[in-house]
């Protein structure tokens, strides 16, 4: 019995990062699963740092 995670990035967020980040061509024309590791790993270490941005001006 598999398991399915939830994202905790909002499908608008992803596509936000994507675009600033410059894979988000691959991933209309592939989905999420086609973008390389790095890109992913790229786009969570983006969100941390916006995250952290938000954190300290609150």
């Amino acid at each position: 019995m598999s398991r399915r995670r939830r994202s905790m990035m909002s499908e608008e967020l992803k596509a936000e990062l994507a675009k600033e980040l410059g894979f988000y061509d691959t991933v209309e024309r592939e989905g999420w699963g086609g973008i390389r590791a790095k890109d992913a790993g790229n786009m969570v270490k983006r969100a941390i740092q916006l995250a952290e941005q938000a954190a300290r001006k609150s």
